[in-house]
């Protein structure tokens, strides 16, 4: 098997963006990445595309087609494949990227994820993205995607491993970081007491504990690690891609504040990579719920349980603060949430933390960074490290 290298990476900015449509955004973040790796469009041999859910969004299937057409490689019949798995869509999309570099199978891969979400109505938006539980025995039954979150916040709350306040400071820490990101949909810091008196969604939760909809794009382009150096000085490693899976609904689980599959997928990715957790110090992870960034810090070895929040409630997981920076790019709650674009935006911010071109919010001397995108209520999992080099 090959190593794999980083070489480029775009993505457009993240909100509403009205003006604009999911191919145009899906072809604006691909050129980024392109021209970012100092290539040519002729010369990726592979296309994978993160997307969750365009045909309920734009009414558009087929997005592998579409965007091979729209990006001028359908005319070298360049392969192109759309990749589906919940809110982890981007993360598995670049996972099948980087074993078909690893394998021989594809030499320059180019890796998007795109959604179009805003022009929908919430009620829509909601009913797809609570399709990624248990259609049958959970969201047939009236469970919404923020329910089971809250749920599992809830029962953290019971045993003594989180307070309320510490459950909400996980968004207060992506807004701090969100804030220094130009590219983010919400640009502004906000206080703990805000996100506890926010409107209520589903208790204990409020509305700033839940990502917000979200259009945007992002792309990466992969290659060999030999070859990385014909294209730029300025690429990292892909020193490990682990994905894990649990059972689809929530209650089949034997603890709900214990996502299994980052669990493994971590250990799987720590053992790739030839280091431990402590060794990370910088990590975007999945907090399309505040609750979710607790989960994401105990489960990925980053903290004992029962830690965690408090890291967060202490500023530790900030720029500078502590020994991990966590979501330097505002994370799904600042950054914004286009959904099968997550996973790709979280390795393109750890791309540009490695390559020191994160201005403000970069994090000193980062030698290791991690990239945790999830599906469902953690059903789905990617965990994929890079390495400076």
């Amino acid at each position: 098997m090959r190593e794999v290298a980083i070489i480029g990476v775009g993505a457009t900015k993240f909100g509403e963006l009205w003006d604009s449509s999911f191919r145009s955004i899906g072809i604006e973040a691909g050129m980024k990445a392109i021209e970012d790796a100092n290539l040519s469009g002729s010369e990726i041999d592979g296309l994978f595309i993160g997307n969750m859910s365009a045909g309920r969004f734009i009414n558009q299937k087929h997005i592998d087609a579409l965007i091979a057409d729209y990006s001028g490689m359908a005319t070298n019949s360049i392969p192109a494949t759309r990749v589906e798995a919940g809110g982890a869509s981007g993360g598995v999309a670049f996972g099948q990227a980087v074993m078909a570099v690893a394998s021989g199978m594809h030499n320059t891969v180019l890796v998007g994820g795109a959604e179009k979400m805003t022009d929908q109505d919430d009620v829509s938006i909601n009913t797809a993205m609570d399709a990624t539980a248990d259609a049958e025995w959970e969201a047939g039954m009236g469970l919404t995607l923020a329910s089971l979150y809250a749920m599992i916040a809830r029962r953290m709350v019971y045993e003594g491993t989180a307070t309320r306040e510490e459950i909400a400071s996980v968004a207060v820490n992506s807004h701090f970081h969100g804030a220094l990101n130009p590219g983010a949909q919400f640009r502004k810091e906000v206080p703990l007491e805000t996100v506890l008196k926010s409107g209520p969604v589903a208790d204990p939760l409020g509305m700033f504990d839940c990502a917000p909809i979200t259009d945007g794009a992002a792309a990466v382009v992969l290659c060999p690690l030999e070859e990385a150096k014909k294209h730029t000085d300025n690429y990292v490693k892909v020193s490990a891609f682990a994905q894990g899976s649990d059972t689809l609904a929530l209650f089949q689980r034997p603890d709900i504040t214990v996502f299994g599959a980052t669990v493994a997928a971590s250990r799987k990715a720590y053992e790739m990579a030839g280091i431990k957790a402590s060794d990370i110090s910088v990590a975007e992870i999945h907090d399309d719920f505040s609750v979710s960034g607790i989960l994401a810090l105990q489960d990925l070895g980053f903290y004992k349980k029962g830690e965690a929040g408090k890291a967060f409630l202490n500023g530790e997981t900030r720029v500078g603060a502590g020994k991990i920076a966590i979501n330097t790019s505002g994370g799904l709650k600042a950054r914004g949430y286009p959904i099968g674009a997550s996973g790709v935006a979280q390795i393109a911010e750890i791309t540009d933390q490695l390559r020191g071109k994160a201005d403000k919010r970069q994090v000193a001397n980062a030698k290791y960074g991690l990239a945790q995108s999830v599906g469902g209520t953690g059903s789905a999992v990617t965990v994929s490290i890079m390495e400076a080099i």
